[in-house]
């Protein structure tokens, strides 16, 4: 396969006739196009050596295969192979030559088969597991659908409704459950797998246990008339639940073209569909960001280092609120002993309270049972003062947005915390080095921001400033990694990357509003375009106090493209303050069910003839596109500010914060890879445009108005390196 091959597969064959052929690319062993053809020419010398009765199919170091070379895709999405190779895969070797081999095969699975590893495995003749083994069909996540006769093997191996759950919502089942729906044939313990499988093999072989081609089974599937109101169903649901989405539909196509017109019929489809859905806008959003969210660990200047993390044995959260509380239960629940301080009993109390009702959310949903709950619960201890700090090795401090409260903590905890303790902040917008100005060891400063809720959200973002030691950033990358968040590490300003690029959002949708726009027509445009909330609805769910005080930040710091508007403190005025208080830009029933509020119009007055802004009839009737660019291109300008300044270091660091952080359509990429999709120039004018009519707030930053220019995007790189202000 030469130097730079990519993977490959060994095959040895047994004194009792099983040839054992093994998937070796770490490291999940990945179907590259190398150990594919490395598969097939294994696969053709086994079936025609006289020696070999059977074959069993494997992968090195406890995994079978993670799937497909997502890389690959990378190829095809930018033309340079022409031809799909899942499509020929799936057709020309595994169905015709693997499932349809002379010989049986069996697949001994173990750790991961996902993807094409579990298409490869459900084409052989019999799979054994072992119990903990995760199998699945995840292709959906990435905007295609499985490409090696997955559509047309799983239903026909699980019954029709589970095999749409598993792909539609892109759901693995360990090993004792794939046993239970028939998708493997036996469970075995991990050092008798092979073993199993050899003796599985050979029994198929002397016609003792039964030959079974997976794609011509028929006794899982509903009839004909239950199957296609299954379809029918699962189509309402996609069409409600992914407006924007048409591969979903696709594969429930596909998978209804096998059905009716049979599984060659179906893989014929499958085969087409394939080629079309990987060049897709969506593929191409979905690969990038599934890179982009590998990429955010690695920080020029700082994990390029060779630092090795310490090892967090204790941390201590300072604050039990919503932020404190859920920052707790995510650390507990990776195993992390935690020190819960407040100023009261009665405050300490409602944290630890509300950290019960976090773990037995989880219990309820299934995913924890009540002996884990209890044994979770034990590694959270709480205290009124600071005597149990003694031997921490991280602190966290999650109180109220107020600078002298949080400098008072810090001084406070550089006297009673160990020299090497991280001294971390949860702030969402201040300056960590107002925050740290009144104590000496600046190094052990970091930004610890978690989203809310805490222990549900999957960002972190960890600032530094220009003193954070690197030792102290690896570290919290590393326990970033343990309690499962994706870490995005950022210079230090107000707002850092993702509050500061998303500061433009409610202000660009309070503009639009006092110049004519309908508040919930924008709602609706904006969940329209993929937003899980529109601006208004997200207000209200984190309280005008939060931000009044967010947005007094930004105002204070970027005064000259900030709009300032007094709609939020009227309302506030009028003991509005969001969906804690039932009432906002919505109303709330008591399940907090949000319905407009035909009283907004009167504070819009208001505000209105305090912004001595006049009703422009255009904005009456904006289109859903113009709402939707005069809302997020001021986000795009912004974000090219952070870009230009160094407080990220890559674009897609951006769009990993946007998508994970701020609920942006991962299927259109993130911020910057959506705004390369129009084109920096179409953006800069429009901008240039608009600020002509409306003001600075709109007006163009240099970095944009630079690749505007040239024609160049946004994400191109550029040699900088991360500002710590």
């Amino acid at each position: 396969m030469g130097s730079g091959a990519k993977g490959r597969t060994v095959m040895e064959v047994g004194t009792d006739g099983v040839a054992l052929i093994t998937i070796i690319n770490p490291p999940v062993n990945s179907l590259s196009t190398d150990v594919l053809f490395s598969l097939k020419e294994h696969y053709d010398q086994a079936l025609q050596r006289d020696d070999v009765k059977a074959i069993i199919i494997t992968g090195s170091k406890g995994k079978f295969s993670g799937g497909f070379d997502i890389s690959a895709f990378v190829s095809h999405q930018a033309g340079k192979i022409k031809e799909s190779t899942p499509g020929l895969v799936s057709i020309e070797f595994i169905s015709d030559i693997l499932e349809g081999a002379k010989k049986p095969s069996v697949a001994a699975i173990d750790g991961l088969a996902l993807g094409g590893g579990l298409e490869v495995a459900m084409a052989c003749h019999a799979r054994i597991s072992t119990a903990t083994a995760q199998l699945g069909l995840p292709e959906l996540q990435l905007g295609i659908i499985p490409g090696f006769g997955g559509t047309q093997r799983l239903p026909r191996l699980v019954g029709l409704s589970k095999a749409l759950e598993m792909m539609l919502m892109s759901k693995s089942v360990k090993g004792e459950e794939a046993y239970s729906l028939g998708l493997v044939d036996a469970i075995a313990p991990p050092d008798e797998l092979i073993d199993t499988a050899r003796q599985w093999a050979l029994d198929i072989f002397e016609c003792r246990r039964p030959w079974v081609l997976s794609l011509y089974r028929t006794n899982k599937l509903e009839p004909l008339g239950v199957a296609k109101e299954i379809l029918k169903f699962a189509r309402a649901q996609v069409r409600k639940q992914a407006p924007n989405l048409k591969h979903p539909l696709v594969c429930i196509d596909v998978i209804e073209e096998g059905i009716v017109s049979g599984s060659r019929a179906g893989l014929l489809k499958e085969a087409e569909a394939s080629q079309g859905l990987i060049r897709s806008d969506t593929a191409k959003s979905l690969v990038h960001v599934f890179f982009a969210q590998r990429g955010t660990t690695k920080v020029p200047g700082i994990t390029d280092l060779g630092l090795v993390p310490r090892r967090i044995k204790k941390v201590a959260i300072l604050g039990g609120g919503l932020m404190g509380s859920g920052i707790a239960t995510a650390l507990i629940l990776s195993n992390y002993p935690v020190i819960l301080k407040e100023v009261n009993e009665k405050f300490l109390q409602a944290g630890i309270d509300r950290i019960k009702a976090n773990l037995r959310s989880r219990v309820k949903k299934g995913k924890m049972t009540e002996e884990k709950l209890e044994k979770t619960l034990s590694l959270i201890k709480g205290v009124l003062d600071y005597e149990s700090f003694k031997d921490v090795d991280m602190v966290i401090e999650a109180v109220i947005e107020n600078v002298s409260l949080k400098q008072q903590i810090f001084a406070d905890l550089e006297t009673y915390c160990p020299p090497h303790c991280i001294l971390a902040s949860n702030t969402s917008t201040i300056d960590l080095n107002l925050i740290g100005e009144r104590i000496k060891s600046q190094d052990r400063i970091v930004g610890a921001h978690f989203f809310s809720p805490a222990h549900v959200m999957p960002l972190l973002e960890i600032v530094c400033t220009q003193k954070t030691s690197p030792q102290v950033i690896v570290d919290l990358l590393d326990v970033g990694k343990k309690i499962k968040k994706t870490p995005v590490v950022v210079g230090n300003c107000t707002g850092f990357a993702v509050n500061r690029m998303f500061f433009p959002y409610s202000q660009a949708a309070i503009l639009l509003v006092e110049h004519g726009s309908d508040v919930y027509q924008i709602d609706r445009a904006i969940t329209k375009f993929g937003m899980p909330m529109g601006p208004f609805r997200m207000v209200d769910l984190v309280g005008f106090g939060v931000a009044i005080a967010t947005g007094m930040q930004f105002i204070g710091s970027f005064p000259e493209r900030s709009y300032k508007s007094m709609l939020i403190p009227i309302m506030q005025e009028d003991k509005r303050a969001g969906e804690a208080t039932r009432k906002g830009f919505y109303v709330y029933d008591n399940k907090r069910r949000a319905s407009p509020d035909p009283e907004i119009g009167k504070y819009v007055e208001k505000a209105r003839h305090i912004s001595g802004v006049k009703v422009d009839s255009k904005f009456m009737k904006l289109p859903d596109k113009d709402i939707v660019e005069m809302i997020f291109f001021p986000v795009v300008n912004e974000a090219c500010r952070v870009l230009a300044e160094g407080i990220a270091v890559k674009a897609s660091d951006l769009d990993i914060a946007s998508v994970m952080g701020m609920g942006f359509p991962p299927y259109r990429g993130g911020i910057i890879f959506w705004a390369d999709s129009l084109g920096s120039k179409y953006i800069c004018s429009r901008l240039e445009e608009w600020s002509k009519m409306y003001g600075e707030f709109f007006k163009p930053c240099s970095y944009l108005a630079e690749r505007a220019a040239k024609g160049t995007p946004l994400s191109a790189p550029e040699n900088r390196a991360l500002s710590r202000l």
